[in-house]
């Protein structure tokens, strides 16, 4: 085997390795990759860094602005009433309902942004409907993911596929290149969630307006201390007297003469008598009680009637926050933010999918799609809601949106699809200056634009689409189709694209769908020539299993939104999505070569 390709495998079976143990986010493993090949000698400099030049990078970061156009205008929210009118009360016909509603708008806009806006929106309607959010979570999730191959832009791995097929020689996709394709896989997988996810997700997370701490079981480490005539915190405010830096140890109250004092708290003297209630172990306050002069009540545990009137009688508010996929909180610890100081609340508890996280909360470094259950005054929440790394799960008011540049945003989104879809102008070149007017109409601030674009994404790509360069200069993409062919090569075409099918799933539920993309169309392409079938039909194969991913909660980003908000578990991912993935595995091929043909 000849020493380049020898290099080549070694660095793809090491990204792999990193890929999966997660040593590092994935953006910078994929740069990492592209400076291992340059050193190497794989890839010269210029092909390198190409990645950050590639129309597929341009256009999906032009397309990430025109999303948060048609977000921050509110077009999206109004069809929510659409989902109370028409949803009824059956659970098939509220999966269906959800599925026609988010299936269009995922056809164009970025999915992330889609699940991101309908997450609240189906929370709150699960609450009026008094229904569980983990009946309709993961459809949410699935169906735009279905309805993200209806179209080129929909979403990042498509629009990837199509600069690969026009460096392979075969020009770029046009927007509806496999619409038809899209559309009746987008249908039948539909229609099977509306037929058994009623069936086969638990009901496991209550949405009927209970105590949102419930869910947490935080009231265990909600307490009532009361600073005793004794105590050396007297004459001290409570940033000086260090509790919260030195212990595990959070203030949420201050109750002095049966007031509960306004905050900040930080700068509040303590007097005997003061009442504190605190989130904090029984073991971290019997270790303070004596050093700093604190008197635990009896019942440690505070009620939680007493904690709900604490909340909802003041200014003070509880509420789930998620961790989004392009915060720059990922891999950080709530005290290295210092995240009371900065956002002015206090978080109580954190659920890792179906895992809560609590105690020594403050030294947990956080992760993409960490749920937050976080209390603080209720200004506070109005500004998490406007920052860029989280979302508050709660609806927004319609009313604090540009409703006003919402035609505009609209207009803007549909004259870039409709004059790409004509071959005007190449959607690289649409989407740009749709960029340009979503700013110059006022539908977003010139600093929007840099905070709506996922930055993760686009190293990503920037930094894998060197690795296909580097197969493709060694010989290894050759050597890699010669191998697969002498494994199944006797299958008819048919079971070949099957097979590729497989192949591709199988590497986005470990890798992610633009890795699984890159590393296979130029094998899947190399197959197909030696064979003397249909490479685009191969090329359809590839892009749709790279996105189709239902196996687990972390193989797509948005079922990693959805898997703590509806208090799932990993295999309730499973259940639903394994045989969808199988029905898609043999409908998706079988379409194909009815739409596309084999030779």
């Amino acid at each position: 085997m000849p020493t380049p390709i020898i290099l080549t495998l070694t660095v793809l079976v090491v990204a792999l390795v990193a890929f999966v143990a997660e040593w590092l986010p994935v953006d910078l493993t994929a740069l990492c990759v592209a400076i291992v090949l340059i050193l190497l000698g794989l890839v010269t400099p210029e092909e390198g860094i190409a990645g950050f030049s590639n129309s597929a990078t341009v256009t999906v970061m032009a397309m990430f602005v025109l999303s948060a156009g048609i977000t921050r205008t509110g077009v999206i929210q109004v069809i929510r009433d659409r989902l109370l009118v028409w949803g009824g009360k059956s659970p098939h016909q509220q999966v269906f309902v959800l599925g026609v509603l988010v299936g269009p708008i995922s056809a164009f806009i970025n999915n992330t942004a889609v699940v991101a806006i309908f997450l609240p929106i189906v929370e709150d309607w699960c609450k009026k409907q008094k229904i569980s959010p983990s009946k309709l979570l993961i459809p949410l999730s699935y169906a735009t993911v279905l309805a993200g191959m209806i179209t080129v832009v929909g979403t990042s791995t498509n629009i990837l596929a199509s600069g690969i097929s026009a460096k392979l020689g075969y020009g770029q996709f046009s927007l509806f290149q496999f619409t038809a394709l899209g559309v009746v896989t987008f249908l039948a997988g539909l229609i099977y969630l509306a037929i058994f996810a009623p069936k086969l997700l638990p009901d496991r997370k209550s949405s009927t307006g209970e105590f949102l701490d419930d869910d947490y079981g935080s009231k265990v480490y909600l307490s009532e201390v009361i600073i005793s005539t004794r105590s050396n915190l007297i004459g001290q405010t409570l940033s000086e007297s260090g509790l919260q830096r030195k212990f595990d140890f959070d203030v949420l109250e201050l109750i002095r003469n049966k007031v509960h004092l306004p905050q900040p708290l930080a700068d509040k003297v303590l007097n005997a008598g003061d009442i504190l209630i605190v989130h904090s172990s029984r073991e971290e306050l019997l270790k303070i009680k004596d050093e700093r002069g604190l008197e635990i009540f009896a019942d440690v545990k505070f009620q939680k009637e007493d904690i709900e009137s604490a909340i909802t009688t003041g200014e003070e508010k509880l509420a789930e926050v998620l961790i989004l996929s392009n915060s720059r909180l990922i891999g950080t610890t709530l005290k290295d933010l210092k995240f009371r100081q900065r956002y002015n609340a206090t978080v109580l508890a954190i659920r890792r999918g179906s895992e809560l996280l609590q105690g020594r909360l403050g030294k947990i470094p956080l992760k993409f799609g960490d749920l937050l259950l976080v209390q603080g005054p209720k200004q506070s929440f109005i500004g998490l809601q406007t920052t860029r790394e989280l979302l508050v799960l709660e609806e927004k008011e319609i009313e604090s949106l540009r409703q006003d540049k919402g035609i505009i945003a609209l207009m803007i989104t549909l004259l870039v699809i409709i004059i790409a879809a004509f071959d005007i102008q190449p959607i690289l070149v649409t989407s740009l200056v749709g960029v340009v007017l979503m700013v110059i109409t006022g539908c977003l601030k010139p600093g929007e634009v840099y905070g709506s674009i996922r930055w993760d994404i686009i190293f990503l790509l920037a930094g894998l689409i060197p690795l296909g360069t580097a197969m493709d200069n060694s010989g290894t993409t050759k050597w890699l189709a010669d191998n697969l062919l002498a494994i199944g090569g006797h299958l008819s075409g048919f079971w070949i694209l099957v097979f590729f099918y497989l192949i591709t799933s199988f590497l986005t539920e470990i890798l992610s769908n633009n890795a699984a993309v890159v590393l296979m169309i130029p094998v899947a392409v190399e197959v197909a020539k030696t064979l003397g079938l249909n490479p685009l039909a191969f090329m359809y194969a590839v892009t749709f299993a790279a996105s189709n991913s239902y196996l687990t909660p972390i193989g797509y980003q948005t079922n990693t939104m959805v898997y703590a908000p509806g208090g799932y578990k990993f295999l309730d991912f499973t259940r639903l999505g394994a045989p969808l993935n199988l029905i898609l595995t043999i409908l998706t091929p079988s379409l194909i070569v009815l739409f596309y043909g084999l030779k």
